[in-house]
């Protein structure tokens, strides 16, 4: 069973196609508003923690992997593409795919870092091949 995570900024082009895509512009904290994070990626720490600090992050990750579970099961589970998307695509976005990948590979020790660790363990022995690509981490900062 395959899963692609691909995380993107809606203020750069149209979503990518996807059978699950979740749109976190207004619900959780952008960092982009932080002066000091701006410039930064879901690849520094202070991004990742800020983030995984929002209140229904975890409930929202837990969700999506549940989520990915249903399709997974369906008549067409062999592949099953989520995109996660915020305004850049540096930030939130990344930081949940980031995230989704240590919860569906079962990989306790990067979810760990994430403080998501519970929501890892189910899917240590559950062998999904999951492919995961920033769309546009590396672009430019939008300046709104």
């Amino acid at each position: 069973m395959n899963i692609e995570l691909i995380s993107f900024g809606y203020l750069h082009a149209e979503p990518p196609t996807a059978q699950i895509t979740v749109d976190l512009r207004h619900h959780f904290r952008d960092p982009h508003v932080t002066p000091q994070l701006r410039y930064m990626t879901a690849h520094d720490a202070p991004v990742r923690a800020a983030v995984m600090r929002t209140p229904g992050i975890k409930q929202a990750l837990a969700g999506t992997a549940l989520t990915v579970e249903g399709f997974l099961s369906g008549p067409s589970g062999d592949t099953v593409t989520v995109a996660s998307g915020c305004a850049g695509g540096r930030h939130r976005a990344a930081t949940f795919a980031l995230a989704l990948r240590a919860i569906l590979t079962g990989d306790t020790a990067a979810a760990a870092e994430l403080d998501i660790e519970d929501l890892a363990r189910p899917y240590v022995d559950r062998a999904l091949h999951v492919t995961m690509r920033h769309r546009d981490l590396r672009k430019d900062v939008v300046h709104r």
